[in-house]
């Protein structure tokens, strides 16, 4: 039995044995480090990371893009960000919010312009004129799904109606993916989100510029010695973290009061050819001797339109190595060449799959996107499948995608319509597809004329004259194909110019025609120019980049 005395004697022991030396050293370092953040605070050292900051738009209080909150993402130099954006503090009623979440497919590239954002706001305004549409689109190069989920959270309680998600390309080749230029590689989620809060912090973003060095961003070329097999034991991971993040984003939307649109991705499979291509691990020389003998010989066959003969040589070289995504491509040619759609478009799927150089979404992706949706509340638009179905010959290729994931115009209004008809089915259910607006229409209202054509042909063009491009099997065709789009019409300036002053009539607030018509005139009426560029400001004192490079 204890008595009194006994207990009163063992209470203070326990607290000397809480109250060791280790514990007392956390606590102390915890505490100099809170200190220290604050400290680097108070005297303005780093920045902050938070998505949008305060500001005015037309002496009205918004919330603009904070161009520091890629920081965590990428190394110093090298910060991508979207197109600038505000968000009115007021949201009168009538007005009906969307935020649109993703890549640079999302986003629009290789103009925002007309991308299918914009596309599915002149829908909703023409058919819906007593309401007033917002539509934001945070799209971004190089940024997945580590960065959409704080991107979410952060347009959370700007209250939003319906947050549309479009993404899955940069997986593997985003911040924190295995094939990445832009950051460590370490796969594991708590760390990953550990890291990205660490970057966030005063202390962080200084210990950072310190110990890296400013780096240049590169394009795609940064990334050529980054291959990943599809066999990596590391993809288990992407599609583990993709699927958590994926869910994460979807709640902090739906916590928010708005619906949720999830989208599958589209890529071009017919013709975009494998970035790289690795062969299986533990191939002798002698069997590769004997594979490259059988693919030189099919590739012989193959261009003298022999393709049965071609097939057989290639299905002789997958018996010694099945894993090369470039015969999977030659393959998928030949059949199609045949008539036999059905079996080419799933060697061009195998061929994606393989693909080392990732920057195109997989099955796998969209499989995650059509399991979460639907187990998440959200609604899915399938926009892999619908994109195969409006193909002629059920594979997506150049007509939809320029080249592995940026979509065309007629791309850009296939997606917009399928979002169109799933948001006016709930905003009017009787809308059938017969009243969605026609292609033609849309690009009316949004000034794609025939020169801005040539202009995104010809900004395509040049694209591909840098690798992975220039490695890929069929570069030719696509130089080809591009460089017939990309020559210069007759152009009549004046005829673009009543083009675009139309557009401009039908909707004078529209900054993105106001910013296209100025580049436009640039050439033309530098004055006039100005003027566009000073009424396309995203918001009080933020300049527009002119074609000069300089602010205006």
């Amino acid at each position: 039995m204890t008595t009194p005395n006994e207990v009163e004697t063992e209470t203070p022991s326990r607290g000397r044995r809480f109250w060791t030396p280790r514990v007392a050293g956390v606590i102390l370092a915890l505490l100099l480090l809170g200190i220290t953040e604050g400290v680097l605070r108070l005297f303005d050292v780093g920045f902050d990371t938070s998505l949008t900051v305060p500001c005015t738009m037309r002496d009205r209080p918004a919330a603009c893009y904070n161009l520091f909150f890629p920081a965590p993402f990428f190394p110093p130099g090298m910060i991508k960000t979207p197109q600038a954006y505000a968000i009115p503090a007021d949201k009168p009623q009538g007005t009906f919010r969307i935020f649109v979440l993703g890549e640079s497919a999302a986003m629009g590239d290789p103009d925002p312009a007309y991308g299918f954002s914009r596309y599915l706001e002149v829908m909703l305004r023409s058919r819906y004129p007593a309401m007033n549409f917002e539509i934001v689109n945070t799209g971004s190069v190089a940024i997945n799904s580590h960065v959409l989920l704080p991107i979410a959270k952060g347009l959370a309680s700007h209250r939003p109606d319906i947050f549309i998600i479009y993404s899955g390309n940069n997986e593997v080749v985003g911040p924190y993916g295995p094939g990445t230029a832009l950051t460590a590689s370490g796969m594991s989620l708590p760390v990953i989100r550990g890291s990205i809060l660490y970057h966030s912090t005063r202390i962080g973003q200084l210990l950072t510029k310190l110990g890296t060095q400013k780096r240049e961003w590169g394009g795609m070329e940064m990334f050529l010695d980054k291959q990943v097999p599809a066999t990596s034991p590391l993809m288990k991971y992407v599609y583990s973290n993709y699927e958590v993040n994926l869910r994460d984003t979807i709640a902090a939307a739906r916590n928010s009061g708005a619906r949720v649109i999830v989208a599958t991705v589209a890529t071009n499979l017919r013709d975009c050819a494998p970035f790289a291509s690795l062969h299986r691990e533990g191939l002798s020389p002698e069997d590769l001797r004997s594979w490259n003998a059988l693919v030189e010989q099919g590739a012989g066959l193959e261009s003298t339109t022999a393709y049965a003969e071609a097939l057989q040589a290639y299905f002789a070289a997958t018996k010694i190595d099945n894993q090369y995504a470039e015969l999977e491509f030659r393959i998928a040619r030949c059949l199609r060449a045949l008539g036999d759609n059905s079996r080419a478009r799933e060697h061009f799927l195998r061929a994606r799959e393989l693909d080392s150089l990732r920057f195109r979404a997989d099955s796998r992706i969209n499989d995650i996107n059509r399991s979460v949706a639907n187990s998440s509340g959200a609604e899915l638009v399938d926009a892999d499948q619908e994109f195969a179905k409006a193909s002629s010959d059920g594979i997506s290729g150049a007509e939809l995608v320029y080249e592995h994931v940026h979509l065309t115009p007629e791309g850009n209004y296939l997606l917009a319509r399928m979002m169109f008809l799933e948001i006016a089915g709930k905003l009017m259910p009787a809308m059938g597809a017969e009243e969605v607006p026609s292609e033609s229409e849309c690009e009316q209202l949004l000034a794609l004329t025939s020169h801005d054509r040539t202009r995104l042909a010809r900004e395509m063009f040049e694209r591909l004259q840098r690798p992975p491009f220039t490695t890929q099997l069929n570069h030719s065709e696509q130089v080809l194909r591009l460089s017939l789009a990309a020559e210069m019409p007759e152009e009549n300036p004046q005829q673009t110019a009543a083009e675009y002053q139309w557009s401009i009539r039908k909707d004078p607030d529209d900054r993105v025609l106001r910013y296209n018509y100025g580049r436009f005139l640039f050439d033309y009426n530098r004055d006039a120019a100005i003027e566009q560029f000073r009424m396309a400001r995203a918001w009080d004192g933020f300049p527009v980049i002119g074609p000069d490079g300089n602010p205006y």
